[in-house]
C-alpha cells in the first residue's frame, strides 16, 4: 500500500512497483486505515506529511500508530523529507520498518520494498527473528544513524552476489549479525551457515577442525572427519577474527578460496567444495597486515567487498533504540516485568562511552532486567552512573570496582585464562580487558599470545 497524499508521485510510486506487487493507494490516514483493514497488505510506504497537518508529521504518526495496532508485523516505510531525520528516527522508534528520504530514487526505493517484503515473508513462514518483528530495520539488525543505513545498503548491495566480504569493526559490533544478513539475503539462504572463531580454536587443532582429517593422520584421529570448510559447502563460511589465524593455515585457506577444493589432513585426494567465504577481523586490516598476523594475499581475495561497522559510541542515535529493543525482548525471555527505563538511566546509556559496544549493552540490559526491583531499570540496574551523580562520596564507585573485579576473575576462570574468550563473555574488547587487569592486579595465564 502507497500511502501519499500528492497524487502524481502516488502514479509514480504505483508505476514503479506494480510490476512486482499488487499496489494499492491511499491518500489520507482514514483511507489508508480502511483499506489496511480490507486487504491486510504486508509492506505499506507511508509519507508522514499527510492531510490535514501536511505540513507537520503529526498525521503520519497518527496513521503509523494506527497501522501497527491492526497488524504489529506489518513493515512500515516511512518518507520523510531531506531535513526531518529526527522524525524518521522518531518513526523507526515506534514501530516502522525503515524510513526513506526525498527526493525518491525508484530503484533503491524498490530494492527496500522488496527487502522488507523479504522479511515479512521469512516471517509468516515462521522464520522467527531475533529482535521483535515492530523494531526491524534489516532482519535481525537494528539502526537508524547514517552509518548503519550505509551499512545496510552494503549487506544488500552484496548479499545476491557471489562476491566474498571481508567484515571490519570492534569487538561486539554485530560483525557475525552482518555475515547471517548477508547469507539470509544470498542465494545460498538454503545452504548452511557454518560460523567458525579463529580466536577460540588453539592453533593445533584449528588445521584439523576447517578441513577435515582422514582416520590415522595423526594420534588420536581414530575416524574420518570432515571439516568446517565441507560443511558449510553449498553455503556460506564465516571466519570471524581471520587474524588469529596460524600464516601456515592462512596459506591453505587461500588456495581453497582459489581452487575451490580442499584436502583434509593426512588425505591426498582434492576435495570440490561450494562455499562462500566471509571473514571478519576487529583489526584494522592495514594494522594485521603490517604486523604479520594477516596475508595480504589473502586479505584482497578476502575483501574483494569490505563492510565497516561504526563503533557504538558513534551510533548515539540508536543507543536508546536497541537498548529498549533489548528490554523488550529479554524481559520476555526472562518472564520478568521490567516495562522501560527510568529517565536516570536513559541519561546513564547515553553518556556512557560503550567499550564493548552493542555486546556491553545487551549484556548490561540482560543483568538490569534480571535486577530490576520494579518495572523500571535504574541507572544502578545498569551498573552505570548517571551524567553528574556525585557516586554517594566513592561508595557507588568502589561498589562498581568490586562487581567489575569479580565478573573479570569469574570470565577468566571460566575462559580457563583465555583472554579472547573471558572479552567475549564480558561483552567487551581485548584491550578493554587487559586495562582492566592491569588495573586489578590480575594475570591471565592461560592466554597464547601472552599479550
Amino acid at each position: 500500500m502507497v500511502v501519499e497524499d500528492d497524487e502524481s508521485l502516488r502514479r509514480q510510486l504505483r508505476w514503479a512497483l506494480e510490476s512486482d506487487y499488487k499496489v494499492i493507494e491511499a491518500g489520507s490516514t482514514g483511507e489508508a486505515i480502511a483499506l489496511f483493514r480490507a486487504q491486510r497488505p504486508p509492506v505499506v510506504t507511508l509519507d508522514l506529511g499527510l492531510p490535514p497537518h501536511a505540513e507537520s508529521t503529526v498525521e503520519g504518526f497518527t496513521a503509523l500508530d494506527a497501522l501497527l495496532e491492526l497488524d504489529p508485523h506489518v513493515r512500515v516505510i516511512v518518507i520523510t523529507g531531506n531535513r526531518e531525520r529526527e522524525s524518521a528516527v522518531r518513526a523507526i522508534a515506534r514501530g516502522a520498518y525503515d524510513y526513506f528520504e526525498k527526493p525518491i530514487e525508484l530503484t533503491d526505493l524498490r530494492l527496500m520494498v522488496g527487502r522488507a517484503h523479504r522479511v515479512r515473508a521469512l516471517e509468516d513462514e515462521g522464520v522467527a527473528r531475533a529482535l521483535p518483528a515492530s523494531h526491524h530495520a534489516f532482519g535481525s539488525m537494528l539502526g537508524a544513524c547514517p552509518e548503519m543505513r550505509e551499512v545496510f545498503a552494503m549487506i544488500h548491495r552484496v548479499a545476491d552476489t557471489t562476491a566474498s566480504v571481508l567484515i571490519t569493526g570492534e569487538s561486539g559490533t554485530g560483525k557475525e549479525l552482518v555475515a547471517r544478513e548477508i547469507h539470509a539475503g544470498s542465494r545460498r539462504s538454503a545452504g548452511p551457515f557454518v560460523a567458525l572463531n579463529c580466536s577460540a580454536i588453539p592453533e593445533t587443532l584449528i588445521e584439523s577442525e576447517l578441513f577435515g582429517h582422514e582416520k590415522g593422520a595423526f594420534t588420536g584421529a581414530h575416524v574420518q572427519r570432515r571439516g568446517w570448510i565441507e560443511a558449510a559447502s553449498g553455503g556460506t563460511l564465516f571466519l570471524d577474527e581471520l587474524n588469529d589465524m596460524p600464516a601456515t593455515v592462512q596459506a591453505k585457506l587461500l588456495r581453497v578460496v582459489q581452487e575451490r577444493h580442499i584436502e583434509r589432513v593426512g588425505g591426498r585426494t582434492p576435495i570440490p567444495v561450494d562455499v562462500r567465504p566471509i571473514a571478519a577481523t576487529s583489526l584494522e586490516p592495514q594494522s594485521a597486515i603490517a604486523s604479520g598476523r594477516l596475508r595480504l594475499d589473502l586479505f584482497y581475495r578476502l575483501g574483494v567487498v569490505s563492510i565497516a561497522l561504526p563503533p557504538l559510541r558513534r551510533r548515539q542515535d540508536d543507543v536508546l533504540l536497541l537498548a529498549r529493543a533489548f528490554l523488550d525482548r529479554l524481559a520476555a525471555e526472562h518472564a520478568r516485568p521490567v516495562k522501560r527505563f527510568a529517565a536516570d538511566a536513559e541519561k546513564a546509556l547515553a553518556a556512557h562511552a560503550w567499550p564493548g559496544n552493542v555486546r556491553e549493552l545487551e549484556n548490561r540490559v540482560r543483568r538490569a532486567v534480571i535486577m530490576a526491583a520494579g518495572q523500571a531499570v535504574s541507572a544502578e540496574d545498569l551498573e552505570l552512573a548517571a551524567p553528574g551523580e556525585s557516586t554517594r562520596g566513592g561508595a557507588l564507585k568502589e561498589h562498581h570496582e568490586r562487581v567489575d573485579r569479580a565478573l573479570v576473575n569469574d570470565a577468566l576462570q571460566r575462559a580457563g585464562g583465555n583472554v579472547s574468550q573471558a572479552a567475549r563473555q564480558l561483552g567487551i574488547s581485548r584491550p578493554a580487558l587487559y586495562d582492566r587487569l592491569r588495573r586489578f592486579g590480575l594475570r591471565a595465564t592461560g592466554d597464547r599470545r601472552g599479550r
